[in-house]
């Protein structure tokens, strides 16, 4: 079976938790909180040397780090990664995006305000977040004006991806009523069969 470290609260380790739950795969949770640098024990270290989660372990043993990668692993074969290669690239671009121009943004803030629970003491540094996540989702935006979901016109990992930090972006204070397509796209996520809340555990 595999084995997931996770916190429960994290969007990276929400987006792996939901596609295993969509995928029908079995697995098993172990809470890591990262808050007390359990992430940080020589034990974890040896699971990933980077003391990050999530982190697969898979049935015959081995780890893997970094969700994107994880996601990538286990939708091999499956309808939430495409046959043809070039959605592949097109799933790996916003993949690569969510990474670099959306997560640093939407769930950092996040991070200081819901889960430290100071935004007073991160104000500054909040308020430097705003612009470049507004601008992420503004991407995300006008891509979905156009079209249902992210990639192929049907439900991949990218929307996955995207969706984890996104549908919860106001709890790091930015404001999505003002991005009518995503919420839309939101709705059309949760409308997917076995959707599995942020909240829940499995």
């Amino acid at each position: 079976m595999f084995r997931l470290y996770q916190m429960n609260s994290s969007g990276n380790c929400y987006k792996i938790r939901l596609l295993l739950t969509q995928l029908k795969i079995p697995f098993e949770i172990l809470e890591i909180d990262i808050l007390n640098k359990e992430s940080r024990t020589p034990e974890f270290l040896l699971k990933n040397p980077n003391g990050r989660i999530p982190v697969l372990e898979t049935p015959d043993g081995q780890f893997l780090a970094e969700s994107n990668a994880i996601m990538f692993y286990l939708s091999q074969d499956s309808e939430f990664f495409p046959a043809d290669k070039w959605q592949q690239a097109k799933v790996m671009e916003w993949l690569f995006f969510e990474q670099y121009s959306h997560e640093p943004y939407i769930a950092t803030s996040r991070y200081w305000i819901t889960l430290l629970g100071k935004a007073d003491e991160y104000r500054d540094a909040i308020n430097q977040k705003k612009a470049p996540g507004y601008a992420a989702l503004g991407v995300m935006e006008k891509h979905l004006e156009k079209n249902r979901f992210f990639v192929g016109d049907c439900y991949t990992i990218a929307d996955i991806g995207l969706f984890a930090y996104t549908h919860v972006a106001p709890e790091g204070g930015f404001d999505l009523t003002q991005f009518p397509a995503i919420q839309s796209w939101i709705q059309r996520i949760m409308a997917q069969p076995r959707y599995l809340s942020i909240k829940d555990n499995c």
